[in-house]
């Protein structure tokens, strides 16, 4: 159940990376970053009413936690995008987002089977290689690299937040993740000195970019409260693969060489995560 979860978490994020993706391409990505965790906090809210459960204070205080790391991580992964560094952020994030609650995971006590340590293995060359576009050049490279570092620590930190967050808290502490993470965007922004207020109605279509993210952030903790942090962290993060089959599939991008060996490696590592 944890592997399906997981891949679910996976297909959400890759949806709502692909959904936020088209419409940063026809406006600026800040606002449109905004109005989708706009959307996340709305959709989690929502959810959240509905789903029994007792929070304790510790609960909410990782949900915020998980919120702040949100919201940094898409913060500084938006940098990188703006300034045309994407082929350098995009890998680098994605790999960060796996690897730190794996140590997380590691330093709470949890010890995967070999199989499953063989499919982590793959799966991290394999969200590199996915994520990596052939045109990333050295120019930017160093920029990109702090912003792929900073964005890889902010989402790791919300998986290994998110999870340690038990059943019996229900969905509140996604809720304040969220709402935590609208607030992280609108400074970071202004720090930066980005404008992030929408000022289009096309941007509006970021709020069903967050509301597939909030899905995303549920089927997340549902499968680390059913199984292994290790695991769900590390087949969650491979969502850029599914970002890849869909800009291929509806956009008829090409799949250049790497991403095709990293989709093939990432079919592979969920195979040996699943039979571990």
């Amino acid at each position: 159940m944890t592997v399906l979860l997981a891949l679910g978490s996976a297909l959400a994020y890759g949806l709502s990376d692909f959904l936020g993706g088209l419409v940063s391409r026809r406006t600026s990505a800040w606002p449109v970053a905004f109005i989708a965790q706009v959307g996340a906090a709305l959709g989690a809210a929502m959810v959240a009413v509905f789903v029994p459960g007792h929070p304790m204070t510790g609960d909410l205080l990782w949900g915020a936690l998980a919120g702040i790391g949100s919201g940094t991580g898409g913060a500084f992964l938006y940098r990188g995008f703006a300034a045309g560094r994407m082929g350098v952020v995009a890998p680098v994030s994605a790999v960060g987002a796996a690897v730190l609650p794996v140590l997380v995971a590691l330093g709470i006590g949890e010890r995967p089977a070999l199989l499953v340590w063989l499919g982590v293995l793959l799966a991290l060359p394999a969200i590199w290689l996915v994520s990596r576009e052939p045109t990333a050049g050295a120019v930017g490279a160093a920029a990109g690299l702090v912003d792929g570092v900073l964005a890889g620590l902010g989402f790791g930190l919300l998986f290994a937040a998110m999870g340690q967050v038990p059943d019996s808290a229900g969905l509140w502490p996604v809720a304040l993740a969220q709402v935590t993470a609208v607030v992280s965007i609108a400074v970071t922004a202004a720090v930066l000195g980005q404008r992030w207020l929408p000022s289009t109605r096309f941007e509006a279509w970021g709020l069903v970019a967050g509301v597939l993210a909030t899905t995303a952030v549920v089927l997340f903790l549902l499968a680390t409260q059913s199984g292994l942090l290790t695991v769900a962290a590390v087949l969650t993060s491979l969502y850029p693969a599914f970002t890849v089959l869909l800009a291929a599939t509806v956009l008829r991008e090409h799949i250049h060489r790497g991403q095709a060996v990293g989709l093939l490696l990432s079919g592979v590592a969920v195979a040996l995560v699943a039979a571990g």
